[in-house]
């Protein structure tokens, strides 16, 4: 399954709540969710979430993005008083959801029931198919991204209604660049409809699935990844297998939960000449959404000889 309470964000401790009223902020935002220049407080998540906030808000925004670390597993981040305090001062909040991130509505709870909080997971509609659990990496879905997109203009719109047009603005054309993205994902499900990829976890999923592509990863070795357990010698040799028998054309690599098994995976891969495409969670350092996105679609194409 794609979510597990134990390796989900941790929640603070009541012990740390208390200490929030002698805690520094790490913006200069408000009580009113507004900065001291009058800027909109938006925290998000993520910094995925937090860069596409950045981009619609243009330059009217006050963001904090709670998990930026790209050398970190984001389902290892604790959130701590710090946190609290942020989200206690933001107007718009932007979380994942789907079980991503719930310490953001714990927290709110505690300290903040007037933000605007949006959901990306909610705003894409997704739900968990019948027989298995809903994969809540929505932002690797460009259809669902650009519904965040409007959904962060009209909540920003609200917040200062006098450049709500100037927002919407800014969302469509964010969109306008998620368009040839889709384009190249067609362009590879035209050229290389039905063949087979491996995962190391299901982050890519709706990239792979927009591009036609299967996965043959057996469920058990991604499900293990994804929950932080060690796989079962049978899985992993059938898993070794499908590189070892060039039964796919490229491993897709979680750079940011890397272990001693998906390092087999990708040594596996190596040898048997099977292209490996590295993805992350967060945005890598120096990389916005778009300029991310783009590189992610390219190397896979790459990969697959387009």
């Amino acid at each position: 399954m794609f979510s597990s309470p134990s390796r989900r964000l941790a929640l603070i401790s009541g012990a740390s709540l208390t200490l929030l009223a002698g805690c520094g902020s790490s913006s200069d935002s408000g009580s009113d969710g507004k900065s001291s220049s009058s800027k909109i407080t938006v925290v998000a998540s993520t910094n995925v979430y937090g860069d596409i906030a950045d981009r619609i808000g243009g330059g009217k925004v006050d963001v904090t993005s709670i998990i930026n670390d790209p050398d970190q597993d984001p389902h290892s981040y604790e959130a701590d008083a710090r946190t609290q305090l942020a989200l206690s001062k933001a107007k718009v909040v932007i979380e994942n959801g789907g079980g991503y991130d719930d310490f953001v509505d714990r927290m709110l709870k505690s300290g903040n029931s007037s933000a605007d909080v949006i959901n990306a997971v909610k705003v894409s509609g997704k739900t968990a198919p019948k027989s298995g659990e809903l994969n809540e990496h929505v932002w690797y879905d460009f259809p669902s991204v650009a519904k965040v997109a409007d959904r962060i203009a009209t909540a920003l719109g609200k917040a200062a209604p006098g450049d709500a047009a100037a927002f919407k603005k800014n969302a469509e054309t964010f969109k306008s660049k998620l368009k040839p993205l889709q384009a190249k994902e067609a362009e590879i499900k035209k050229e290389h409809g039905g063949e087979g990829v491996a995962i190391t976890e299901p982050v890519p999923l709706y990239m792979t699935e927009a591009s036609g592509l299967a996965d043959r990863t057996p469920e058990e070795f991604s499900e293990a990844i994804e929950e932080g357990d060690d796989v079962s010698p049978k899985v992993l040799r059938d898993t070794l297998a499908l590189f070892t028998g060039k039964q796919v054309k490229a491993l897709i690599y979680n750079e940011q939960t890397s272990g001693a098994q998906t390092k087999k995976a990708e040594s596996a891969a190596k040898a048997a000449g099977i292209p490996v495409v590295p993805v992350t969670e967060t945005l890598p350092k120096g990389k916005d959404y778009l300029g991310w996105m783009t590189a992610n679609v390219d190397a896979l194409a790459g990969a697959l000889g387009k």
